[in-house]
């Protein structure tokens, strides 16, 4: 008998795995925010945040527009044609979709925490806003911008405007990356702490919650508590911009299900593999429920950018790896200006089932659409892309951070452009905010 189970179970290990299906999706509409996008600062907030961007170099710089920015070297240090500091704050870092929407029918989107650090935001004041994609027109209404602030003192740390009367939240603060809105609250997913952040309407801070996993902190290198030095997998256990990148609410319970967007950090420092941490939150009870599960990575994937519900048990995860840029300008030499040493090649819409799970708690994957593959017969594409030849459309966006289903048929899909350092459409020039409708009935279909 136990020969027999041995031999069972190593034709179980064995068995190739089912292949996981891949559907087709069609570009329904393109719309976008052009890159070169401010909004003013409210009329109460520091001058200090009238020019935003300062910190981004080496040395402060006050000069507006006067340091030209770059896709950095590990992207080919293409310029962008867009310089810092900014006059006002930029529409930029679009990171995550609420699934309700307002009354008016419009779409709650976040704006992450500025620059892409703690250090380098001080003066990126956190927002979000109510947008109206006119995919017939190709253009997005920004209808209003909401800032965070903090007049309670509900922030259990010091923040970078602390000595106003104002108490504007800054990318010092807090690294907004998914966003829900609940009962006339938003609740925001943030990768510093990471914490969890309850705010009203109006964005006055109302709570902020720490992370507990299995009733332990769970901390970032970022964690205000945490000093030099500290020990990885020891002393924080979320990696740096690892935590809530997504965030989605589920139909008919109200809980929260946060997503971490990178593995955690294992005793040692090492990832803990390659699968994601989920955690469930009640609003109504203001704590964690202590569920937990887990999303498998796919092939090539290092992080996800957005997770939504479309059903009581059915989501969407965004998940991608960490290239920028079209894979047929892919540099076979040297980086180059006129190629992508490090283009696009894994960006994923995946359908998991949440109450799916095998015996570690991972989620089922029931199929993805390949967003480096859209069908364009229509030829509904907007805007002019770098590409050696004729293809299909893509979306070759370093980060890809909003998902939200818009109809049974039709999801809607839009980057986080990193001004002014992602350059993925097109050499040479800035990344815009994009928004693309899709067609994917047999994805949002399938069970």
């Amino acid at each position: 008998m136990r020969h027999l189970f041995l031999t069972a179970a190593v034709l179980a290990t064995a068995a190739p795995a089912l292949a996981e299906e891949s559907f087709p999706a069609t570009l329904a509409g393109h719309a976008f925010v052009p890159a070169m996008t401010m909004v003013a600062p409210p009329a109460d907030a520091p001058r200090d945040a009238w020019v935003s961007g300062k910190f981004t170099g080496e040395t402060p710089n006050r000069q507006p527009m006067s340091a030209p920015g770059d896709t950095g070297a590990a992207y080919g240090n293409h310029p962008t044609g867009i310089s810092l500091p900014f006059l006002g704050q930029p529409f930029q870092g679009l990171s995550g979709f609420a699934m309700n929407r307002a009354d008016d029918g419009s779409v709650y989107v976040l704006i992450d925490n500025g620059f892409g650090s703690k250090a380098n935001s001080p003066d990126a004041l956190l927002m979000f806003n109510r947008v109206t994609p006119d995919f017939d027109a190709g253009s997005v209404a920004i209808n209003e911008t909401v800032f965070l602030h903090d007049p309670d003192h509900k922030v259990p740390f010091r923040i970078a405007y602390e000595g106003t009367d104002s108490r504007y939240l800054t990318g010092s603060d807090f690294d907004p990356e998914s966003i829900q809105v609940l009962n006339g609250e938003v609740w925001i997913g943030d990768e510093f702490g990471p914490w969890l952040v309850r705010a009203a309407l109006d964005g006055r801070i109302i709570d902020v919650y720490p992370t507990l996993l299995d009733g332990q902190p769970l901390r970032s290198p970022d964690h205000p508590a945490l000093r030099v030095p500290a020990v990885a997998g020891t002393d924080f256990q979320s990696q740096r911009s690892g935590g809530y990148e997504g965030m989605a609410l589920q139909p008919g319970s109200n809980l929260l299900w946060a997503m971490l967007e990178k593995p955690l950090l294992a005793e040692g420092g090492e990832p803990e593999g390659d699968f994601l941490r989920v955690l469930v939150f009640d609003p109504a009870k203001g704590e964690w429920t202590g569920d937990t599960a887990r999303f498998q990575l796919g092939e090539g994937a290092a992080a996800i950018g957005d997770f939504n519900f479309i059903d009581d048990t059915r989501a969407l995860v965004i998940e991608r790896d960490n290239g920028e840029g079209d894979a047929s300008l892919k540099c076979t030499g040297e980086p180059a200006q006129d190629c992508y040493p490090n283009p696009a090649m894994a960006k994923r819409v995946v359908l998991i089932d949440t109450a799916d799970r095998d015996e570690n708690g991972t989620m089922r994957r029931i199929g993805h659409i390949d967003l480096m593959n859209i069908a364009d017969p229509d030829g509904l594409a907007r805007l002019e892309t770098s590409r050696s030849g004729d293809g299909p459309f893509t979306f070759p966006f370093f980060t890809i951070e909003d998902v939200m289903a818009v109809s049974d048929t039709q999801i809607m899909v839009a980057n986080d452009n990193n001004l002014p350092y992602s350059a993925g459409r097109k050499l040479g020039e800035a990344a815009n905010n994009e928004f693309i409708l899709l067609n994917v009935p047999e994805l949002l279909a399938a069970q």
